[in-house]
């Protein structure tokens, strides 16, 4: 009978890369990991453009990610690890609720979601689990997921959020914020007719009749979600 190689522990210690546009987030993360005796903090940046630069340098093994950068969003940064087939893990850590956006980060490509309101011991035993080839998602999260995918789709969820691609949900999150169609083109780097583009696309996936209740619906969410 052929023998099954044991699986080699790890030589080092973990390689973090830290994604925050906050300090004092990114002083305590840095802090918090420097104190595990197997986890490091090789690098950090503050937004998508130097992340990206920075990760390809630094090749960490793990990457802590915000969704929200001054210069973008995190999960574009995730998918674009992805898309220069970047070896290293990425792990969202962020503010956003987790039913908004964990699933998002999944198929953007990230091997976890957690909250920034979870106890430091939970933040590492993400890292931890996510090093040793798992998902980290709440309890709470894999139990909806697993719903999701038990349940026959309502009639209601045609007028969720979760119809719209990530960019829409973006775009969305912005009108209700009470950007205007310029202000949201100049943010994300796109043109005017892009925008209208994508809020027509909304429009259509949410079943909205104007661009009066588009406003009133992403106002509501973004006050629903506490997105203000």
């Amino acid at each position: 009978m052929p023998k099954i190689a044991k699986q080699q522990p790890r030589k080092g210690k973990i390689r973090i890369f830290i994604v925050e546009d906050h300090p004092l987030m990114s002083e305590g993360l840095t802090r918090l990991f420097n104190n595990e005796p197997d986890l490091t903090v090789c690098g950090q940046a503050n937004t998508a453009f130097d992340a990206l630069k920075m990760i390809s340098q630094h090749k960490p093994d793990i990457v802590i990610v915000d969704i929200t950068l001054p210069d973008g969003n995190g999960l574009d940064l995730v998918k674009d690890m992805k898309r220069r087939s970047i070896k290293s893990f990425a792990l969202v850590l962020s503010m956003h609720d987790e039913s908004l956006y964990a699933e998002r980060a999944l198929r953007a490509g990230a091997k976890g979601y957690i909250m920034k309101h979870e106890a430091s011991k939970e933040v590492l035993k993400a890292i931890h689990k996510v090093m040793n080839g798992g998902i980290y998602l709440s309890g709470k999260m894999s139990d909806r997921m697993l719903h999701k995918i038990a349940d026959v789709k309502s009639v209601n969820e045609a007028l969720s959020t979760e119809t719209l691609s990530d960019r829409e949900l973006q775009v969305f999150q912005l009108i209700g914020q009470g950007r205007g169609t310029r202000q949201i083109a100049d943010e994300l780097c796109v043109s005017v007719k892009t925008v209208e583009s994508y809020r027509a696309h909304i429009k259509l996936k949410m079943n909205l009749k104007n661009a009066h209740e588009l406003t009133q619906h992403a106002v509501h969410w973004v006050e629903s979600n506490q997105l203000n």
